[in-house]
């Protein structure tokens, strides 16, 4: 039974084996609307925390999408692969058995904290217009310039053999194939990433996440203004104040904190993200209307 559509997000665990624009392809069904997208890409093989936009939502899936991130992960030592990950074609075998424990923890903590990280040549990122992953697929060789991330915590949490088991926090656009392949160049014997679940984007985590099979059960959106209230900075403006903002007026400074701000209405709906800057308070996002 589909149910009609309202405005808020989806807190999905993608299933393995599903594209993200597979997913939003089902909620698109159930939601009984095509005004719905996704917020940060997961491989087919990752599984976890994807976050669905429905009806006016989708104007905050840039903003979603930029959040930090967080993941449990599998990486195998001794072994390349041509994308970084299990479906890559194994590129390189190496013995990994002389890979101690602490020569790995250094390697990690290396990959701590500010780093410059080249994306995996089959990522997102665009190269001339063009996702790298299709140049690499249409035969094209594709060199990625380095980026700064931030990987706030890479922790490890068991090993078994030559699969480590490992915890990451990251900013966003941080890859975790390519911390996978630069730890195991760091080590010299390669490796690539074998399971991946995304657990957490921003404030929003697994124990907020619903099956496919479960939101076909009982549809669990989280409302507009909850996301809002829990994403960003709280601001109850005046009756006349929101009325200006949801025209998108600007208005005079009055301190507000950086970054984008929730406007709410007195009535308690949610009216739009505003940010303070060149003197004045600019609407970004304006949600009525």
């Amino acid at each position: 039974m589909t149910t009609p559509a309202t405005d808020g997000i989806v807190v999905v665990d993608k299933p393995g084996g599903m594209t993200s624009h597979d997913v939003v392809a089902r909620i698109r069904k159930l939601a009984a609307t095509r005004r719905v997208g996704h917020a940060g890409t997961l491989d087919p093989m990752a599984t976890g925390v994807l976050i669905v936009g429905v009806g006016r939502a989708t104007r905050l899936l840039g903003y979603l999408a930029g959040q930090d991130k967080a993941y449990d992960a599998t990486i195998r030592l001794g072994v390349t692969t041509a994308t970084d990950d299990a479906e890559g074609e194994p590129l390189e075998t190496r013995d990994a058995s002389g890979v101690d424990d602490a020569t790995l923890a250094a390697e990690v903590a290396r990959l701590t904290g500010a780093i410059e990280q080249v994306p995996s040549a089959v990522s997102a990122v665009k190269v001339g217009g063009v996702r790298a992953y299709k140049r690499v697929r249409d035969g094209e060789a594709v060199e990625l310039s380095p980026r700064p991330v931030t990987v706030t915590t890479f922790d490890i949490v068991g090993r078994r053999g030559d699969d480590v088991d490992v915890q990451v926090a990251c900013s966003t656009g941080t890859y975790i194939r390519a911390l996978a392949r630069d730890l195991g160049v760091a080590l010299g014997v390669g490796a690539h990433l074998t399971a991946l679940r995304r657990t957490r984007v921003g404030a929003f985590d697994l124990d907020r996440a619903r099956t496919l099979d479960e939101l076909a059960e009982h549809f669990a959106l989280v409302p507009l203004a909850d996301v809002v209230a829990t994403t960003f900075t709280r601001w109850d403006a005046t009756a006349d104040d929101a009325r200006r903002i949801s025209l998108g007026q600007r208005l005079a400074p009055t301190g507000l904190p950086a970054g984008p701000v929730g406007v709410f209405a007195p009535d308690g709906s949610v009216v739009a993200l505003v940010e303070e800057r060149d003197d004045a308070i600019r609407p970004t996002v304006v949600f009525t209307g």
